[in-house]
């Protein structure tokens, strides 16, 4: 059996609390021409002008697609509904005299690359597996304009007893390619610092690690 003296765990414990990623700022802002697209789970309503039979509430199924009177296997997901709508129409005007279509999301998944990832150590969460003193899991949401990391905490319910909020961090692609920034969100709930308070951007990923104890 191999014995560790104490001082060298505590060298070792400090060595990886000293190990942060810079800090992240509000530099990088959500690109202007940012447009939700509609994802997988998303609940749609379309509406052809003069024509309630053949307007519907439909689901946007796992493959990206969905059926419509008149239109099946449309492909929707990763389309903006205005691009959706103008397919849509193409499709109708087969059977209807220059169709005018409105398309609304209600319910919001969004695709993949714009939803916000969070991993770790987090209140409740969709399964997860077992590790120390705590629990792993994983929630996505969907992106909503101007999302702080307070409005992120306020709707996964927080983080977890056993979560180090200030050495989490954020997975951010910037030109293509993934950084990875500390954030300070004890500082954030606990103490009340709005200037940690940073900006969320479609895409993300949050990954809260177990705190030493």
């Amino acid at each position: 059996m191999i014995k560790i003296k104490k001082g060298l765990v505590t060298v070792i414990v400090l060595f990886l609390m000293s190990c942060s990623y810079p800090r992240l700022d509000d530099t990088n802002e959500l690109p202007s021409d940012y447009t939700y697209k509609i994802g997988p789970g998303d609940s749609i309503e379309i509406f052809v002008w003069d024509n309630p039979d053949i307007s519907r509430s439909v689901t946007v199924r796992p493959d990206g697609k969905i059926n419509t009177p008149l239109l099946d296997d449309l492909i929707a997901s990763n389309k903006t509904p205005d691009e959706l709508a103008r397919d849509i129409e193409k499709g109708l005007a087969k059977y209807v005299r220059e169709p005018l279509v409105a398309v609304m999301v209600n319910g919001f998944n969004g695709v993949y690359q714009q939803q916000v990832r969070i991993i770790g150590q987090i209140s409740g969460g969709g399964g997860g597996s077992s590790q120390g003193g705590g629990r792993y899991s994983a929630r996505s949401v969907p992106y909503t304009k101007e999302m702080t990391l307070l409005d992120l905490m306020i709707q996964i319910g927080g983080i977890g007893t056993f979560g180090d909020g200030n050495r989490s961090s954020i997975i951010r692609k910037i030109d293509g390619e993934n950084q990875q920034f500390g954030v300070k969100i004890d500082d954030l709930i606990e103490d009340g610092n709005l200037s940690a308070n940073v900006k969320i951007l479609p895409g993300d990923i949050l990954i809260v690690p177990e705190a030493f104890f």
